[in-house]
């Protein structure tokens, strides 16, 4: 008890200063796990609702968000690590905000993100009783080399899940893990509706194994299908008659409207008959994009969308969904450790959709390799920055009087939003302008997001 007493206080010491320096919601976490390595067990072990783990190369950070607003729409307090750091260490470093010195979080249920790999080791500390699998893609090969290997990472994570998995039917690397040995809880799908399985190619890794070993599960009673009925709007159809929605979200595009319906699904999994569709669709329509996710900042009246890419499939819904209006673009390429420091992967991205207004800057470490993989498109670059905050400098002055956008890796994104923060009034990183960050009980979004 002592250890645990240390450990918080040392925390919520950490937490403070980095707080008071503009950012760092890791590095709290890393002084506890010093501390005290049981701490995560310790803090979680007295959650009655079950706790959950989302994860999956995309989306992961939306669809957290999104689950956590459907169970607070619900009544219930929820616990979740929303400012996108997926690491263990960034869920105690949420945690912090939320436990007293005996160290043990009061809420219903917990909702936590976590990055595919960090996934297994919160589950050697706590045995999830719930998993919510989104997809598998290249990503950060430095990292996870081959696709495989990601695939088996979330494999391992869900033999480690105790009561309930819901995976994408529509991503093979995923729904087979249905079939995986040791898997013990129960299992249900999302996905979506036949009428528009020919869109899902952009959004999902080719499986180059035999057409025997591609197999897309039956729908059952309990899975939960999308039906868009335009790049807003939505409903999830379940396979024993219920309908959640319509419901208009404030995030565009076909992957925002996945998200939102790998969530309702594994809500209605998690509440059984206590799971009612309209309260769902009430918090998805008050859900903003989070950070850098679609997010949109006025700046003097124009806005400025900010669209996190950071692998070959990402990008690709990216442009598709937002690259297609030709607003003026800049694109912020980092290659640090959150980042992946492989880039190669951008030359698997096709940016044909920007030809015809052109990129007005490139930045960040990787400024000229982002320019020389547009010219190989024939794209024109109009000049290339490193510095961040130089290239935002010209961004703004030289396109003030238009809507603008900015493709950006993560950490690019951070450091942009930042500045963005500090100038603009915006709310900082780790700080929820929806008031979602931090406490366990319902919460109403008041973000701005949508689009330009």
């Amino acid at each position: 008890m002592l250890r645990t007493v240390t450990a918080v206080a040392a925390g919520k010491a950490a937490r403070i200063f980095t707080r008071l320096r503009g950012g760092g919601s890791a590095l709290p976490g890393l002084v506890v796990e010093r501390v005290d390595p049981s701490f995560l067990n310790r803090a979680l072990s007295a959650v009655p609702g079950g706790i959950v783990v989302v994860s999956g190369t995309n989306g992961k950070t939306t669809t957290t968000k999104m689950l956590t607003a459907i169970l607070r729409a619900h009544g219930k307090r929820v616990f979740t690590n929303p400012t996108g750091s997926n690491f263990t260490r960034g869920v105690i470093s949420s945690l912090l905000g939320e436990v007293g010195f005996n160290g043990q979080v009061d809420a219903d249920i917990a909702v936590v993100e976590l990055d595919e790999a960090h996934s297994l080791l919160f589950a050697k500390e706590v045995r999830p009783t719930h998993a919510l699998l989104l997809n598998v893609a290249r990503d950060q090969l430095d990292r996870f080399a081959e696709i495989d290997h990601t695939a088996d990472l979330l494999g391992r994570l869900a033999t480690s899940t105790l009561r309930g998995l819901v995976l994408n039917r529509d991503d093979s690397f995923i729904s087979r893990i249905a079939h995986r040995e040791g898997i013990t809880a129960a299992v249900d799908y999302f996905g979506v509706h036949p009428q528009i399985a020919d869109r899902l190619p952009e959004l999902l890794e080719a499986d180059l194994r035999s057409d025997t070993d591609v197999v897309v599960p039956p729908v059952g009673g309990s899975d939960g299908l999308l039906r868009p009925q335009d790049e807003r709007r939505m409903e999830v159809l379940f396979g024993d008659g219920v309908t959640v929605g319509p419901v208009e979200l404030r995030q565009r595009g076909l992957a925002a409207m996945i998200n939102a319906t790998a969530a309702v699904t594994m809500a209605r999994q998690l509440l059984g008959t206590a799971f009612d569709g309209t309260a769902a669709v009430r918090a998805l329509r008050e859900v903003a994009p989070p950070f850098g996710r679609g997010e949109v900042v006025d700046i003097n009246g124009q806005p400025l969308e900010l669209v996190l890419v950071k692998n070959p499939a990402g990008f690709t819904v990216a442009l598709g969904t937002y690259g297609s209006t030709p607003v003026a673009t800049m694109i912020a390429i980092n290659d640090d450790y959150a980042d992946g420091r492989d880039v190669s992967w951008l030359y698997d991205v096709s940016f044909d959709s920007l030809a015809s207004r052109g990129v007005a800057a490139t930045s960040g470490v990787r400024a000229y390799d982002m320019a020389v993989r547009l010219h190989y498109d024939g794209i024109v670059t109009d000049k290339v920055e490193p510095d961040l905050t130089a290239a935002l400098d010209h961004f703004l002055a030289a396109y003030s009087h238009e809507p603008k956008r900015i493709f950006c890796t993560y950490t690019a994104m951070m450091a942009l939003r930042k500045t963005l923060a500090a100038r603009y009034g915006l709310a900082a990183m780790g700080e929820d302008p929806a008031g979602e960050s931090g406490g366990v009980g319902p919460r109403s979004a008041r973000t701005t997001g949508g689009a330009a």
